[in-house]
């Protein structure tokens, strides 16, 4: 947080020195001027927004940090606010008071002017995470008999209500929707002014539906490399689009989902700072349990070999190499399989492939790290013939983790849960639990045989 500006902020508020504060707002980039303003209170940073024109105030305010915009909401009146609302982007406006007092949406909504209500109320019925909660309604729209010419005017007196005129969508009377032509495709057609723009379209168009899911979206827009992609309803109709940069937030959603799972950890709805101590503790709290009975079901392991453990003591010393080589490759394959089941690289239906190419993966990965620990065995162990141990149950170990570990999250896919809910935390419990039972098994076998 810049906190340069504040004081001379204050100054111009308590003295409402008007011209001061719109220079302020003006001179420099709004999300600069968003910055230098995180110190003021609710009511403080709307008594410089207000002096704004309303498109830089609205610029200005969605740069603020969601916590500020949404505390500045419930802190000023309704009677200032509805003009922000109606001002705002359709997708950012109807985002943002979702997540403010229902009681203050309610009174400012009345405010509003109604195609602007009516517009909040029809996205706000879309269920979270589909297309439709995500598209904004503000649309470049001209009908095919247009010429290049006439499609020029046409953009030039109402572009600026657009929130992006690269790519401008024809549709019919009923907002069927026909085709496409790009901005670009005008101006490079300015020699032949008189061109319709049925002749000028592209008709083969990617479409999203309104129920879509946002994954979905993402992909497709990912895969064509899509400034935005229309979004239609189950009759064609086109109802709105949903640009690059709302895929990019849905990706980082994504990722930062993915990542929190990941380590076993409930995803956070709001910042680390932000979430109520009990809150991130109750989000925490379940995952430990899970894991903390897997590691009792690791306890009940080692007790049911505690009579190879007192004859052979010193395989105890080897024990956790044995468990982390084995969390540590199986958390290696289960990262692979998510990350490719996410990029669709592969899909459940390809795990006949997987398990033989992580069979042979893990088998030769074993045996690189065997001969490592046979060479340390021999200078531990008692006998050559004992440090035998540590390299069998190296090999058995790596091959079954990378197989559990690839096979699992390819399981939970095809079971319609997300993959990236088998975790590493998850494949190191599993692990630990097979290289337990599978190194005392083979201690008790070898050294019974030697003996």
């Amino acid at each position: 947080m810049n906190t340069l500006y504040l004081p001379e902020l204050r100054e111009m508020l308590a003295a409402n020195n008007l011209a001061e504060l719109q220079e302020f707002c003006t001179a420099l980039h709004p999300a600069r001027t968003a910055e230098f303003m995180e110190g003021l209170s609710p009511t403080e940073a709307w008594g410089v927004l207000r002096a704004a024109d309303g498109s830089t105030r609205v610029e200005i305010f969605t740069y603020l940090p969601e916590e500020m915009q949404i505390e500045i909401l419930e802190a000023v009146e309704p009677a200032e606010l509805s003009h922000l609302i109606a001002d705002m982007a359709p997708d950012d406006r109807v985002d943002l008071i979702k997540k403010v007092d229902p009681t203050v949406v309610e009174k400012v909504l009345k405010l509003v002017p109604t195609k602007e209500r009516r517009d909040i109320l029809r996205l706000r019925a879309y269920p979270e995470g589909t297309a439709g909660a995500l598209m904004t309604s503000e649309v470049a729209c001209l009908t095919e008999d247009l010429t290049v010419r006439q499609a020029l005017e046409e953009i030039s007196r109402e572009g600026h209500e657009f929130e992006t005129v690269y790519y401008i969508y024809i549709v019919d009377a009923e907002m069927h929707l026909r085709g496409l032509v790009s901005a670009r495709q005008l101006v490079t057609h300015l020699n032949k002014p008189q061109m319709l723009l049925s002749d000028l379209m592209s008709r083969d168009l990617v479409t999203v539906g309104a129920s879509d899911d946002q994954e979905t979206v993402a992909e497709k827009v990912a895969d064509y490399n899509f400034l935005a992609i229309p979004v239609v309803d189950a009759e064609q109709r086109l109802v709105g689009i949903i640009t690059h940069d709302d895929i990019i937030d849905v990706l980082q959603e994504e990722a930062s989902k993915d990542a929190y799972q990941a380590g076993a950890v409930e995803p956070l709805k709001e910042s680390y700072l932000a979430t109520p101590w009990l809150q991130l503790t109750r989000y925490r709290v379940g995952w430990l349990s899970l894991l903390f009975g897997g590691a009792l079901l690791t306890a009940l392991a080692m007790k049911s070999y505690n009579e190879n453990v007192q004859r052979f003591a010193w395989i105890a010393w080897f024990l956790p190499l044995v468990i982390s080589t084995g969390g540590n490759s199986g958390s290696q394959s289960a990262t692979l399989m998510i990350r490719a089941l996410t990029t669709k690289e592969i899909t459940p239906a390809d795990w006949r492939r997987v398990f033989f190419r992580e069979l042979v993966i893990g088998f030769l990965l074993g045996s690189c790290l065997s001969l490592i620990g046979y060479l340390v065995g021999c200078f531990m162990a008692p006998t050559v013939f004992d440090a035998l141990v540590l390299p069998l149950t190296i090999v058995l170990v790596v091959t079954c983790s990378t197989i559990v570990g690839s096979l699992l999250p390819l399981m939970f896919d095809r079971l319609g849960f997300d993959p990236a809910l088998m975790s590493t935390p998850f494949i190191a419990g599993i692990s630990d639990i097979v290289g337990i039972v599978l190194y005392m098994n083979v201690a008790g076998w070898l050294l019974s045989e030697g003996i």
